[in-house]
């Protein structure tokens, strides 16, 4: 496929007008000024007249629950712990796994829809959330989320319902003729793992090469009662149990202190920043500046939609680097060209996929299309910032992932949408049924 004359956003985050991308297979085979002659435009394929359009590399979402779309809207207005144990958890305890194919289907839906071109996720079911993304072409880094059985403390790995999904993820992958699905391993949290647990999934993390994904202190609470309990924060804990030695995301990491970025920068580990779920359950504000000081690499995550309650990641983005100009009371912190690495290329290396993250030759071709011919884009004095700051989710009228287009001009290429807001329909109302004894 030929993008012809649009205006890119360059791999260091600019904005070049009057540009030509040839995209071969599943990579960018050409940037340039001049449409490509000879051999390497005779297969061109379709061409895409970029006019008024802006190119831009697909960006990627650190930290999500992609099947949660089925508990939108539920258990609205109540703490972080209330939240999980009084609502969340009974919910989660009735799904299986076409509920969380579905699910996952329309959390991929309105990834794709807003800009995402890969996710992290912790769930479980996830053999039904790997079919889901390998049928929608889409990518993604997931992972069981392991926790102890009952609340034994000396709960092991094998023990665990951790285990059999991670095994079954790792067995489905083997199935695929594509790497667009890694498999994960994952701790939920401190204060539902047990240090054997912990040992051991950081074991079998280092045995079969897999990074890592764990949420680290989201509240003042989680994080308080850790150093009471363990006498140590979660980070602490966590590093020496070993679940930091691989590559690790750490979802939200609002209350780390100075010791804990000491350890999350000398690890390698990337913190998701969540902006949403973190302001709307009341967590905080997680210490950006302070984070990026101490040498950690940070991404954008929408979490679930239950606490969010979408998956919008322009929208996420935005939200995100706002907030922290506020927070730090500096209109300068956080430039365009640092936004737009938290949330491509800084993403995509913490998912483990150097040849994404940026419109560059030779890397994986997920490039985003937004139409500039809208009042709200107009006048184009500075594109990237237009993107950032003025651009809407409806403005994207392409998303391409690993060279193939799955969304069009309102139209999705792979997924049946309306199926797949029925089947969620259907599901939530027995669930809610069930539960609360009356449906939607």
């Amino acid at each position: 496929m030929l993008f012809k004359n649009i205006t890119i956003i360059d791999e260091n985050y600019k904005a070049v007008p009057h540009q030509n991308i040839l995209v071969r297979k599943n990579k960018i085979a050409y940037i340039g000024a001049d449409i490509p002659a000879g051999d390497m435009s005779d297969d061109a394929g379709d061409v895409y007249d970029g006019t008024d359009k802006i190119a831009v590399p697909g960006f990627f979402n650190l930290h999500c629950h992609a099947a949660m779309t089925l508990l939108r809207g539920y258990g609205e207005g109540l703490p972080l712990y209330n939240w999980l144990f009084d609502k969340m958890f009974p919910f989660e305890a009735t799904l299986g796994d076409e509920d969380i194919y579905y699910g996952a289907q329309l959390g991929i839906a309105e990834m794709i829809r807003s800009g995402a071109c890969s996710f992290n996720d912790m769930y479980f079911c996830m053999p039904s959330v790997a079919r889901a993304v390998d049928e929608a072409g889409f990518k993604a880094n997931l992972s069981h989320g392991s926790s102890t059985n009952n609340g034994k403390d000396d709960c092991r790995f094998t023990e665990s319902n951790g285990y059999a999904g991670t095994m079954g993820l790792l067995d489905y992958v083997k199935t695929l003729d594509h790497d667009r699905i890694h498999v994960d391993a994952a701790i939920h949290a401190e204060y539902t793992s047990g240090p054997a647990l912990c040992r051991d999934v950081a074991a079998f993390a280092k045995e079969h090469k897999l990074h890592m994904h764990v949420h680290i202190s989201e509240t003042k609470k989680e994080h308080d009662e850790c150093k009471e309990r363990r006498g140590m924060t979660p980070t602490k804990w966590f590093a020496e149990l070993g679940i930091l030695d691989v590559p690790t995301t750490a979802a939200h990491c609002v209350r780390v202190e100075p010791e804990d970025m000491e350890i999350l920068a000398s690890h390698g580990v990337t913190v998701s920043f969540n902006p949403s779920s973190n302001l709307k359950l009341g967590s905080g504000i997680a210490p950006i500046r302070s984070l990026r000081d101490a040498g950690v690499k940070i991404g954008f995550g929408t979490d679930g939609v239950a606490s969010n309650n979408n998956l919008n990641m322009l929208e996420e983005i935005t939200l995100g680097a706002m907030v922290q100009k506020g927070v730090e009371h500096d209109p300068l912190f956080l430039s365009t060209s640092e936004i737009f690495a938290m949330a491509c290329k800084n993403g995509a290396d913490a998912q483990g996929r150097p040849d994404c993250g940026a419109i560059k030759v030779g890397n994986r071709a997920d490039i985003l299309v937004f139409d500039t011919d809208r009042p709200h884009m107009q006048p184009m004095i500075d594109p990237v910032s237009n993107i950032l700051f003025s651009a809407h989710s409806d403005d994207i009228v392409l998303n391409m992932v690993d060279g193939k287009i799955l969304y069009k001009d309102g139209e999705y290429l792979t997924l049946d949408i309306e199926k797949i807001i029925a089947n969620v329909k259907r599901i939530v109302n027995e669930k809610l049924i069930k539960l609360e004894g009356k449906g939607l």
